[in-house]
C-alpha cells in the first residue's frame, strides 16, 4: 500500500485548495471526482536542492578522488566492495555495488532540464510490481522518497517467492539517478548506511550531447578492469527488478580491491 504522498510545494497546495470549491459538490455525486481533482493537481516540479548528494560533476572539484571512472558515473570506492556492470545490447547501462551481504545498483538517465522525474517514476515501478502481484509501500527514507517493495521472484525449486527491495532516486540538473538496494540493506534498512552514502556520494556526468528524456547515460569500464567470464560464473534466477547479492543479473564484472 502507499504512503500519503507529499506535497513539495507551496503552490502545489495553493492549487489544492482552489480546486476544492470547484470539486467539492461534484464528489458527493461522483465518485470519481476527487480522484480526478487530485490528478489534475500534478505538475512536474523542479528538482530539489541536493546539499549532501548525489552530485552534478559541475559540483565536484575532483569526481576522480576516491571514485571508480566508469564514464557516465563516478562511483565511490569502499574498502571491500564488488563492482558489476551491467549491459543493454553493446551499452553498459547500470553499475551494482556488492557489500558483503547487501547490494545497490546504480543507472542515470537523462532527464527534462527544469522537471523532476522521479515522483512519476516511482508510480510507474509500484504500478509494474503491484500488477505482478507484489506489495510496494511509499515512505520517505534517508534518501528521501523511496519504494520499499516486496518483488515476487520464483525461487531455485521452482516454488514462489517474495525478494525485498528498496528504490530510491534522485533528480539532479537534466539527470536522474535511480538506485536499487538489494540484500541486507533492504531487509533491515537501518543496516544500509554505507550503500546510501554510496548513492549520495555518486557524481553523475550527463554531458552536453542531446538527449531523450528517460535515455540513459551509457557507461564505460574503468581502463584498470579486470573482467570475469560471465561463464565462470553460476547461473541462478534473478529478479527483473534488480535482485539480492545471489539474485543480480549477471553481467561483465569487476572487482575493486580497496
Amino acid at each position: 500500500m502507499f504512503g500519503r504522498r507529499r506535497k513539495r510545494s507551496e503552490d502545489v497546495v495553493g492549487r489544492t485548495d482552489r480546486l476544492d470549491d470547484v470539486t467539492s459538490e461534484n464528489s458527493a455525486e461522483d465518485p470519481l471526482a476527487n480522484e480526478a481533482a487530485e490528478a489534475s493537481t500534478r505538475i512536474r516540479l523542479e528538482p530539489e536542492p541536493r546539499p549532501d548528494g548525489p552530485w552534478d560533476l559541475s559540483e565536484v572539484r575532483d569526481p576522480g578522488d576516491g571514485r571508480v571512472d566508469l564514464g557516465g558515473l563516478f562511483v565511490p570506492g569502499v574498502e571491500g566492495m564488488e563492482l558489476r556492470v551491467e549491459v543493454a545490447g553493446d551499452a553498459i547501462v547500470a553499475a551494482t555495488v556488492v557489500l558483503r551481504d547487501s547490494a545497490v545498483q546504480l543507472q542515470a538517465f537523462a532527464a527534462p532540464k527544469r522537471e523532476g522525474i522521479w515522483g512519476e517514476v516511482r508510480e510507474e515501478i509500484a504500478g509494474g510490481i503491484t500488477q505482478q502481484g507484489g506489495v510496494v509501500e511509499e515512505i520517505e527514507g534517508p534518501l528521501g522518497w523511496e519504494l520499499r517493495a516486496q518483488v515476487p521472484v520464483a525461487l531455485p525449486d521452482g516454488t514462489q517467492g517474495v525478494q525485498l527491495v528498496r528504490f530510491v532516486g534522485c533528480d539532479g540538473p537534466r539527470w536522474f539517478l535511480r538506485g536499487v538496494i538489494s540484500g541486507q540493506g533492504a531487509v533491515q534498512p537501518q543496516t544500509a548506511g554505507l550503500l546510501e552514502q554510496i548513492f549520495r556520494d555518486t557524481v553523475v556526468v550527463r554531458g552536453e550531447s542531446p538527449m531523450a528524456p528517460r535515455d540513459p547515460i551509457v557507461l564505460k569500464l574503468p581502463d584498470d578492469a579486470q573482467m570475469v567470464a560471465e561463464g565462470l560464473q553460476p547461473e541462478e534466477q534473478g529478479s527483473r527488478f534488480a535482485g539480492g547479492v545471489d539474485r543480480l543479473q549477471r553481467g561483465p564484472e569487476i572487482s575493486e580491491v580497496r
